[in-house]
């Protein structure tokens, strides 16, 4: 059995941790908080102006005239964003996208529990189910937000697109913009066939799950053609709407997913410092339980050894 002294100083070790967990998940939450405001207002504008979209191209000759409008000759051939619907959980095969692009968010650094664990996970995972689909490593460009996921890609033998692990901490519309604006430019030069996102979504402060979703081309297939049409009024032109609504949706998608990826971040570092600080109080109320124990069997023999020398 540990000393008295042993265990007292074993009580001040847990408190002054208790200290530290407690300071992070105050200053984790306040994070929260103001990224949790970030996302609830930019997710549902993005989500809007997404739909919309979708609803308009659902007009053939929008479609067409989009597709004339940016250029393009071949619509058989490699199409542009619009042209090419994809649900946003369908991973391709060589034979048909010839590469491919993943977008990987993580934190840089760690104390949030399984958050950067996860997404690990399932980045192996997905890397795996590419190379069963016939893809090498040499034709997936990886941009890694986030330290953890750009150092796990370097240990599975990728040399990175792009090391964005600056744009993990504080996430910009600046920041977004280049990065979208570098997507679609790839996309659209034929350097990729699809782009692929995987980040963690802030669905609530207790829940974080990895979703995987594709980027490019841009997916249409959520609009649900059994809901009544909205009959918008557009002016100048349904064509005019279209072009300029394009860069925004896609560039706003990159920059919501920034701040979604970064409110999970701050909620499971929340929880985890939450988690620690329970432990903490556990263990103290633990260990100042078996030093009063103990501090009382030593009183104890020190009243029996009293009593002897008194009696003999």
């Amino acid at each position: 059995m540990a000393s008295l002294k042993e265990i007292k100083n074993r009580i001040a070790s847990v408190k002054n941790t208790l200290k530290i967990t407690s300071a992070m998940k105050m200053v984790a939450s306040a994070k929260l908080h103001k990224a949790q405001d970030a996302i609830g207002n930019k997710l549902p504008y993005e989500q809007k102006l997404h739909r919309i979209l979708s609803g308009l191209l659902q007009n053939d000759e929008l479609h067409k005239a989009m597709h004339e409008d940016l250029g393009l000759g071949n619509p058989q051939g490699h199409s542009t964003v619009v042209l090419q619907d994809v649900s946003s959980d369908v991973l391709p095969v060589k034979e048909k996208v010839s590469r491919v692009a993943l977008v990987a968010f993580s934190s840089n650094g760690s104390l949030c529990g399984a958050f950067n664990a996860n997404v690990i996970k399932r980045f192996h995972s997905l890397v795996s189910i590419l190379e069963n689909n016939g893809y090498e490593r040499d034709d997936i460009d990886i941009y890694a937000i986030g330290r953890k996921v750009a150092d796990a890609a370097r240990k599975a033998g990728f040399i990175l697109k792009a090391d964005l692990s600056e744009m993990a901490d504080k996430p910009s519309y600046d920041n977004a913009f280049d990065l979208a604006t570098d997507l679609v430019d790839s996309f659209t030069e034929g350097e990729v066939s699809q782009v692929i996102l995987l980040y963690s979504h802030f669905e609530s402060p207790a829940s974080q799950p990895v979703v995987r979703e594709n980027y490019l081309p841009l997916a249409l297939h959520d609009y649900d053609e059994g809901d009544e049409p909205v009959d918008y009024v557009l002016e100048p032109d349904p064509l005019s709407i279209v072009r300029a609504l394009l860069p925004q949706v896609l560039l706003l998608k990159i920059y919501t997913v920034m701040l979604d990826a970064n409110a999970a971040e701050h909620a499971a570092r929340t929880l985890a410092m939450q988690i620690a600080s329970d432990n903490a109080k556990d263990l103290i109320d633990e260990l100042t339980l078996a030093y009063n124990k103990g501090r009382q069997q030593e009183i104890t023999a020190e009243i029996l050894d009293l009593v002897g020398g008194s009696l003999s």
